[in-house]
């Protein structure tokens, strides 16, 4: 089995490459590769798609790489192969976002990329630090986690669902923070699994051995 970690030049991929590493190791879960290559996603059994920085910029960073968007699209929703989208990459899962100006996202699960407006002022954005995941709905990729398990984020854009079924858990900072989106054969966490520690190598885990 070949899970493909998606490099388009977004952010540093090596604590996810470790973690992913890690787990796969742990339950024979196949081989992890960091690509850039349309044909090796394209042949990939599974999916993850991180992305640091600011959504406009991370979807033109994409884009710029001729096929790999497709080889992706093809992979994810025509071949059913397991997604796992990580902080941007899962704002990208979204219609659109609207960080700096309005920017499509790749339509997956429907609803918009939105600025986090906490109601207590004290808070700061970015969301950055460890904060406790309120668990919405069960999913094979959350066994094993719990309400009030730890993760770990730094974004001030979340993804606001049209869908309330499609949240499959949130935090509290100053009101609801999606923290993680599933659909299908897709999943999507806000926060950095491969930065949270137990709960974020079960997830990781959870997703190896996800079927579909």
């Amino acid at each position: 089995m070949l899970t493909a970690l998606v490099d388009y030049d977004s952010g540093n991929l090596h604590s996810a490459h470790k973690a992913f590493e890690r787990m796969a190791r742990e339950r024979g879960s196949g081989t992890i590769v960091v690509t850039s290559e349309p044909d090796v996603v394209a042949r990939a059994d599974r999916i993850v798609l991180p992305g640091d920085g600011a959504f406009p910029a991370c979807r033109g960073q994409l884009f710029d790489h001729t096929g790999l968007f497709e080889a992706i699209s093809e992979a994810v929703t025509r071949n059913a192969r397991p997604f796992m989208g990580i902080c941007i990459g899962m704002q990208m899962m979204a219609t659109r976002g609207l960080e700096y100006e309005e920017t499509p996202g790749f339509g997956w699960i429907d609803g918009e990329v939105v600025r986090i407006a906490p109601s207590d002022p004290a808070l700061k954005v970015p969301h950055m630090g460890w904060n406790d995941l309120v668990i919405d709905a069960t999913h094979p990729v959350l066994d094993g986690i719990e309400t009030g398990d730890h993760a770990y984020f730094v974004h001030s854009y979340h993804f606001r669902v049209r869908d309330p079924a499609d949240r499959l858990a949130h935090v509290d900072y100053g009101g609801d923070v999606t923290a993680i989106v599933a659909k299908g054969n897709m999943v999507g966490c806000q926060f950095h699994p491969e930065k949270s520690q137990r709960a974020g190598l079960r997830i990781i885990s959870n997703f190896l051995g996800w079927a579909p």
